[in-house]
């Protein structure tokens, strides 16, 4: 579509938006419905089940761009130093794949990044304004794009008649104003091997996806992913239940694989994907998950020490992964943004502290030592 042709359907839409509130507020409506209905979505963003949904299961979509950064000749994304730009959420455990890969891989100086505010809105998720202070890294307005006060301007950008939901990490090429990827599991990959030439050998020589463990790791990935990178959201005792017994069976398989690895990592001496995708589930287990989705048959630091000490050693001893961990964001995200969950968003004040440094446990832990 020319530019022409964009301004005049942004127009339409706009038009469209203000008959339709002005009409819904004179009926006495809900204005915050506008919102899906002149972007083609159907519900709430912040409604994680369908309304109508009567299993109460929360079923992920499939990410909409699936390009791919490539170093084959005539690719349509090659590698280039500054090119490509990640814009993430600190809170999102699917984003927060993308960071700790980057910086495990020293991608600081070739692929910069920008991290949105930790609300979750009616329009989805927000950068920060000019006058908010936030903890971490880049928790600013959009550096490329001045106008931009929402992540769903990028995807209205690229597409003014997209419909899907706005969701982060998203990989955007600067040269093209155009959004590369938002797939976490393919942008790591890029992040593995792609931007090689430009890095020295200590980076070049960080292989998270290693030939020899590849089939075991996709296999890990296949039942972390359906099993315990999933869990939550539910809206029926039925599906909750269901859910949280098969999480708990799945953590007592890691459990069971960390007890008997040689360790410190998933597979063996070195950290690999499955370390990374693995993580940024139980990171936020504790600190959110066993009371947000009340997934409180047992915590990781009291129940399961092998995944405990697995964690505090990424945590503690890695920057990549402590550096890129920000349970502000975290814990307001999820109290504060899911009001199906969560209505009164009210956010807990425990556990302290968020991650146990390595010395130290529990009561209940140090009882079985």
């Amino acid at each position: 579509m020319s530019s022409v042709g964009q301004r005049r359907l942004r127009y339409a839409l706009v038009a469209t938006a203000v008959a339709a509130a002005a009409a819904l507020l004179w009926q006495g409506g809900d204005l915050a419905h506008i919102v899906f209905s002149v972007t083609g979505n159907s519900g709430r963003i912040t409604d994680w089940v369908a309304l109508g949904d009567k299993s109460g299961e929360f079923k992920r979509g499939q990410s909409t761009f699936r390009d791919f950064i490539s170093k084959k000749p005539g690719a349509n994304f090659p590698p280039e130093r500054g090119r490509y730009h990640l814009y993430v959420s600190y809170a999102c455990p699917w984003a927060h794949r993308t960071l700790i890969a980057r910086k495990l891989k020293g991608l600081d100086d070739i692929v910069g990044f920008t991290v949105v505010h930790w609300h979750l809105g009616d329009k989805g998720w927000r950068f920060a304004t000019p006058d908010e202070n936030l903890p971490g890294e880049n928790v600013t307005p959009d550096p490329n794009h001045k106008d931009a006060t929402h992540l769903r301007d990028l995807y209205f950008k690229v597409n003014p008649d997209y419909t899907g939901r706005f969701t982060v990490p998203v990989l955007w090429d600067k040269k093209t104003s155009r959004i590369v990827n938002n797939e976490s599991s393919e942008i790591i990959r890029m992040f593995y091997y792609e931007f090689d030439e430009f890095l020295p050998e200590e980076y070049k020589n960080v292989d998270l996806f290693p030939k020899e463990l590849r089939k075991q790791i996709e296999e890990t990935n296949d039942w972390t992913y359906s099993d315990v990178n999933n869990a939550g959201f539910a809206t029926t005792q039925e599906a909750y239940e269901r859910n949280v017994k098969q999480l708990f069976t799945s953590l007592d398989r890691v459990e069971a694989h960390l007890a008997s690895s040689p360790g410190p990592y998933y597979f063996g001496s070195a950290i690999t994907e499955a370390d990374i995708r693995l993580y940024t589930t139980i990171a936020r287990f504790d600190p959110c998950y066993v009371q947000h989705f009340k997934t409180n048959l047992r915590d990781i630091r009291s129940g399961y020490p092998a995944i405990h000490r697995w964690l505090r050693k990424l945590y503690w001893d890695v920057p990549a992964f402590h550096d890129t961990t920000q349970f502000e964001h975290i814990k307001k995200h999820y109290t504060k943004s899911h009001t199906q969950i969560n209505p009164l968003g009210i956010t807990p004040l425990g556990p302290v502290p968020d991650i146990l440094p390595k010395d130290k446990e529990v009561a209940a832990a140090e009882a079985k030592l």
